[in-house]
């Protein structure tokens, strides 16, 4: 399988996910501006959404969006944890923050990517985001992660929409225990391993 990523992008997820399921990946980097892979290739004819994370897999399909592709992931290794059966509530629950990370917060970073976008958005973003981290805030203050005492792909997810916060000037020095499970995540082996190979530490 190969995970078509951009170093640091929402891609990091499904890539920490595969590393904690031990599931080995080919990665090729995409160029988000020019929409050209690592080798050459035309992003757009593999993936016409242009955007990564993009799953190749193995009989040549491709699966796309984030939330899909670190279920697909974690249910190889079932073992792993990181993500409950399916079928049961767990599981379920494991969407539903999924679904809450995707659209309240992965989405509600994307305007202050942009330097068009006006300061009153900005700040009207800004106090989003605020918000909603601070249902998270409570949810961490009282468990180590958010399904409970296992890590899992819901963890992966937010760990790397919440490392953009430095980058968009969003101050989160308010939410100690999400500045705790930051910290928790990054000392992971598995994480490390995936930010190394993105270039993202030493």
């Amino acid at each position: 399988m190969k995970l078509y990523y951009y170093p640091g992008a929402c891609s990091l997820s499904p890539h920490i996910v595969a590393r904690e399921a031990g599931v080995t990946l080919e990665l090729e980097k995409v160029d988000i501006k020019t929409k050209r892979t690592e080798s050459g290739a035309d992003f757009l004819q593999i993936n016409p959404k242009g955007s990564v994370p993009a799953l190749q897999l193995d009989n040549g399909e491709l699966l796309t969006e984030g939330p899909a592709i670190v279920q697909y992931l974690a249910d190889l290794n079932p073992e792993s944890g990181l993500a409950p059966a399916n079928g049961t509530l767990a599981r379920y629950r494991l969407q539903e923050l999924l679904g809450f990370i995707n659209s309240e917060l992965h989405k509600g970073y994307s305007p202050l990517f942009n330097p068009a976008t006006p300061e009153a958005v900005r700040a009207e973003r800004k106090e989003a985001l605020h918000k909603h981290y601070s249902l998270l805030e409570q949810r961490l203050a009282e468990q180590p992660w958010l399904l409970g005492d296992e890590f899992s792909a819901a963890d992966a997810y937010l760990f790397t929409v919440t490392n953009w916060a430095g980058h968009v000037g969003l101050d989160l020095s308010r939410f100690s225990a999400i500045a705790a499970f930051q910290q928790r995540v990054v000392t992971r082996a598995p994480v490390q391993a995936a930010m190394k190979a993105e270039g993202l530490i030493a």
